[in-house]
């Protein structure tokens, strides 16, 4: 079992779509959400990741190529 967190920064036309609850559901990641700003016309998500190695990279290119915005991320993330 793998760990990444992943910041997702979402165009406006993805900001209404239910990106992360399809990654979980397509791919067999566990999703866990840490932190969140999120508004009518944009908004990114800090995001934990859960699986196999190959498919917390899968489920990370097929949200590339829904046009979101992917960075790592470095240091610690409060649960809160």
């Amino acid at each position: 079992m793998s760990v990444k967190r992943v910041r997702l920064t979402f165009p406006e036309d993805l900001i209404r779509e239910p990106v992360i609850y399809q990654l979980g559901q397509q791919f067999r990641v566990i999703t866990n959400v840490r932190m969140a700003d999120v508004d009518e016309h944009t908004g990114w998500v800090l995001l934990e990741l859960e699986g196999e190695q190959d498919e917390i990279e899968r489920s990370l290119a097929w949200a590339q190529s829904r046009g979101v915005r992917i960075d790592p991320v470095t240091g610690d993330v409060v649960e809160g």
